[in-house]
């Protein structure tokens, strides 16, 4: 799977280990029906108290505002779906400035570049493949059926477990895809699921969509 900002991160396509630094994720499956996404939107430009903002997600080079100590999320869980699954702190590839995701398509990636479970404020970033050519159905094979109102729990490196509710399923083209919202560090605090979508093309094989489930603290 893959994720790449307009000049840094996404683009995810079957059975492709990387989230690349200029497309968008790509993993795929039938069309979903977008739920919330003024929500969505919402949530990205409010932010808790004018102190609380912090600078966007340096997804070009990587590197984490100074003194950051982000909590990893290391075990995600979404019983709507069925889904139990590790997480992997995932970042950039300097040599090919692609955003990295674990191998293993049963496992889901971190962005450990943005905010962690403590965070305030911003853009919790969780990426998975939706399938892989050899190794079948990933993790968020199913990702496209959340809807309002699932629950979706992250455990903590500390063993804590943070609960979240989802309020928002949107689906876009690679290209369209607003990824300074989804990747930001300011607005209120949210996690964000993405994996692929839409049709596939066999030529290029890709997933032309991403799905983006967005959802909040309960």
């Amino acid at each position: 799977m893959t994720v790449r900002h307009r000049g840094a991160l996404a683009a995810m396509a079957a059975g492709v280990a990387a989230l690349t630094a200029a497309s968008v994720v790509a993993c795929g499956s039938g069309p979903a029906e977008d739920v919330g996404a003024a929500d969505a939107a919402d949530l990205a430009r409010a932010a808790p108290s004018p102190s609380a903002a912090a600078p966007s997600v340096p997804v070009t080079r990587g590197d984490l505002p100074a003194g950051t100590r982000a909590v990893p999320p290391v075990r995600l869980s979404i019983p709507a779906i069925d889904v139990t699954a590790t997480v992997d702190a995932v970042g950039i590839d300097a040599g090919t400035g692609e955003f990295e995701v674990p191998p293993s398509v049963d496992r889901i990636g971190w962005y450990r570049h943005g905010p962690g479970l403590e965070a305030r404020t911003g853009s919790v970033v969780l990426a998975g493949h939706v399938d892989g050519a050899t190794q079948g159905e990933g993790a968020f094979f199913r990702l496209r059926e959340l809807e309002r109102g699932d629950t979706v729990t992250a455990t903590a490196t500390d063993g804590a477990r943070r609960e979240y509710r989802v309020v928002a399923r949107e689906e876009y083209r690679k290209t369209k895809i607003p990824l300074d919202r989804y990747f930001a560090r300011d607005g209120s605090p949210r996690l964000t699921l993405i994996t692929c979508g839409g049709p596939f093309d066999a030529q290029t094989r890709r997933y032309r969509d991403n799905i983006v489930v967005t959802a909040v603290p309960a």
